[in-house]
């Protein structure tokens, strides 16, 4: 895990901390809000203050494969209005087309990721849209079916591991989305899971109460 300069864990705090209270603010947002442009607006300021430190990822959370990409979920809703996951990159590894249904944010914590958007034209072709953009550690990308919801996504480093944190309006997992063929427009559903049956623990504050930080 990598700290970033001024970013080390007050003393008594433990280190998913920052993570669990992403989870309480965006709980509290999506209870006052299903607007999306205030969702992708405030979730993206909330997102940018988690990325900006990366030593609160749990390591099993952070792990490659040697031969796909990886999807952990970090948190579901209980009413599955948003999900956070944590999404690992090998070298080389990239995502077909493929779209979202829902909005969503991307943030980035470690290394780099390419994005290309895609647009389908009048005879149902896919084709590029714009540039290829690359997101970088404490950068923020926002996805939707209103502001832009095909891309392929893959590892912008060559010989290392990326780590990106995407949260989305709905349990990602287990919604049916589509992948592409650019050439024909043709769509294909896929329910794309997760990677581990296991998630992280954010609410054992226990040994923050027993050294006198966090206590309510």
């Amino acid at each position: 895990m990598n700290t970033r300069p001024d970013q080390a864990p007050a003393q008594g705090v433990e280190p998913i901390a920052p993570l669990r209270e992403f989870v309480v603010a965006m709980t509290r947002l999506v209870e006052r809000t299903d607007h999306e442009p205030a969702l992708l607006a405030e979730g993206r300021e909330l997102l940018a203050k988690l990325i900006a430190r990366d030593d609160w990822l749990p390591e099993f959370c952070a792990q490659p494969d040697p031969q796909f990409y990886r999807q952990y979920l970090l948190h579901a809703d209980p009413l599955e209005r948003f999900s956070v996951v944590s999404f690992v990159w090998g070298p080389g590894q990239r995502t077909p087309v493929h779209d979202h249904t829902v909005w969503g944010l991307v943030g980035m914590l470690r290394g780099a990721e390419l994005c290309q958007r895609w647009k389908r034209e009048a005879d149902g072709r896919l084709v590029p849209d714009g540039e290829q953009a690359t997101l970088r550690p404490g950068e923020v990308d926002a996805v939707s079916p209103t502001v832009g919801d095909i891309h392929v996504v893959a590892n912008g480093l060559p010989d290392r591991p990326s780590i990106s944190i995407h949260v989305y309006g709905a349990n990602i997992g287990a919604l049916r989305r589509h992948v592409f063929d650019p050439e024909t427009g043709a769509s294909k559903d896929f329910v794309s899971g997760y990677s581990s049956d296991r998630v992280p623990n954010l609410w054992d504050r226990s040994a923050a109460v027993r050294g006198g930080a966090g206590a309510k």
